[in-house]
């Protein structure tokens, strides 16, 4: 008999197919004694070289958000601290295997305990561990399994170095028992277009070659079904993909409401070979991965330079700059901060600059040559803004450096419900879902077992979008979306029927965001949202929508 089986949908689409399932990591043989330290240091660190190289080439042969969370891995691997941590352990007598294991444990450990970024970036360990581990036992890589046909990919999570290389034309969709809505797999899942469902309890129990459907928004995966069943999912995904790439124009209601669609980027390589005909501009350009894995703060003039080239793709548009998100939570040596019990409550964002002024103030003078050097409408926006008083002075930071459109993230509950307060000193408002549900719910984006809680659905979290929205509306000022949630095809109407005006996501979510705002009137997204606000639970507003919808 079929049985149901259900996680949270991240990456909207139907797929149907047989499963297969990711294979598991070495495993650790018994310790040995160690006879020849130097020869088994040799092995260890041959093992971490391996592990770069094979990261730094998956980087070479990616773009956009993949290749920025690969290179960070490779980085990770080359760590000199990591390799001297693991050559003190095989001089005290512990084999190369056994060093390595331990000392990815210590650095993941540590990692966990720091929370924010840092935390998020502790799964990403694993990954790497099993890689260098792999290659000191002279074993295969861990890896995607290679049926000889297109496949449903099952694992207990999957690292971004295998997420980022899925080849869409062999893997049909990914369920995953582990991981949330920010989770890597959540992301690079989006921007391949492929169906997603993450946090999926019973999933690895689904044996090799069992046919499934999967509903990556809803999040209900379907074993044992019929191969009727499986050819008319397979029917109904390919109509909608046809319904979804047929769409075109820009971002619009059925009864003509504008909507902004709009693009995330992390740099002008994210831009490359993106049609932008039917682009409002850029929602989200994150400027820190110019900062980040870096121990010298980028110059003038290659902060100029790097901006200059995002900022030619556009004649015309929109272009938001997020000033630098970083701090203790996402620790640059430059910066020079000190330890924090608790950095996703510390000094991040914004709020470096109390320390560090001079930062922001260079990069602001970066982005207004950088403009001056194009006729795009370039747009100014501070992260982890908490206060009336820290937007104001932002806004006057950014307006002496000739830039005239100020804005801050809307990422805190204050922000939100001083909504109104904030647009009296800026132009416009940026929600980003993801830290706004952290926030909002107490939920850390990193405990798999709270995903449901930051879920963007949350009727509380619709809610907050929906105060900013209305004091956009009062002030005559945008106010839009550029987290995930935005591109997640059955929200985007909900989330325009509460008032968003701009939604910004990775250009694979654009054309099925396009088509489900084109399928309802304004008057029918208000009623979406409506249903959404009146219910309990992420899962109770999904399902409101859905019955709605259907």
């Amino acid at each position: 008999m079929p049985e149901e089986l259900r996680g949270i949908g991240v990456s909207p689409g139907l797929a149907a197919g047989p499963v297969a399932r990711m294979s598991p990591p070495p495993a650790l043989p018994p310790a040995r004694t160690v006879t020849d330290p130097e020869r088994e240091a040799a092995v260890a660190v041959r093992a971490l070289a391996t592990a770069e190289a094979r990261l730094r080439d998956r980087a070479a042969a990616t773009t956009g958000a993949a290749r920025d969370i690969l290179d960070a891995q490779s980085m990770i691997a080359a760590d000199p601290m990591l390799r001297d941590g693991v050559t003190a352990r095989i001089k005290d007598g512990t084999d190369a295997p056994h060093a390595l294991r331990d000392s990815f444990d210590e650095h993941r450990t540590t990692l966990e305990g720091l929370g924010g970024y840092l935390a998020e970036r502790a799964a990403d360990l694993d990954d790497i561990a099993h890689r260098a581990i792999a290659a000191a036992l002279g074993l295969p890589m861990p890896g995607v399994p290679e049926p000889g046909h297109p496949f449903v990919l099952v694992a207990d999570d999957l690292a971004p170095a295998d997420t980022a290389t899925l080849d869409p034309a062999n893997v049909l969709a990914l369920v995953t028992e582990r991981g949330g809505p920010t989770s890597h797999t959540a992301i690079l899942a989006r921007s391949l277009g492929l169906p997603a469902v993450v946090g999926c309890a019973g999933a690895l129990d689904v044996t090799d070659g069992t046919a499934v459907t999967v509903d990556g928004t809803t999040g209900m995966v379907h074993t044992g079904v019929s191969e009727d069943e499986v050819t008319l999912v397979r029917e109904r995904a390919a109509e909608e993909r046809a319904r979804i790439t047929g769409g075109s124009g820009p971002g619009r209601t059925s009864d003509g409401h504008p909507v902004d669609l709009m693009l995330n980027i992390g740099s002008a390589a994210d831009l490359v070979g993106v049609d932008l005909s039917d682009v409002a501009g850029v929602g989200l350009f994150r400027t820190e991965f110019l900062f980040l894995d870096r121990h010298d703060a980028p110059g003038l003039d290659e902060q100029v330079a790097a901006y200059a080239e995002v900022f030619g793709f556009f004649e015309q548009g929109t272009i938001v700059v997020r000033t630098l998100d970083a701090g203790a939570d996402k620790p640059l040596p430059f910066l020079g901060l000190s330890g924090e019990p608790n950095p996703a409550l510390g000094v991040r964002g914004l709020r470096v600059s109390r320390d560090r002024p001079e930062i922001l103030d260079t990069q602001l003078k970066a982005i207004a040559l950088a403009a001056s050097q194009t006729t795009a409408d370039v747009w100014v926006m501070a992260p982890m803004v908490a206060t009336r008083p820290e937007a104001e002075v932002f806004a006057a930071r950014v307006r002496d450096h000739g830039l005239p459109t100020a804005g801050v993230m809307v990422e805190v509950p204050s922000a939100a419900l001083h909504a109104g307060r904030l647009l009296e000193v800026v132009d416009f408002l940026s929600i980003g879902t993801n830290d706004l549900s952290q926030y909002t719910l107490a939920a850390d984006r990193q405990t798999g077992a709270l995903a449901d809680l930051l879920d963007p659905w949350q009727p509380a979290m619709l809610e907050l979008v929906g105060v900013c929205a209305a004091a956009g509306k009062a002030a005559a000022k945008p106010v839009g979306v550029c987290g995930e949630a935005a591109a997640d095809p059955l929200l985007a109407p909900v989330l325009a029927g509460l008032g968003i005006t701009k939604l910004s996501m990775s250009p694979r979510g654009l054309p099925a965001v396009r088509a489900a705002l084109a399928g309802h009137t304004l008057a029918d997204c208000e009623r979406l949202a409506g249903r959404a606000l009146q219910t309990g639970d992420a899962a109770g507003a999904r399902a409101a929508v859905l019955a709605e919808t259907s």
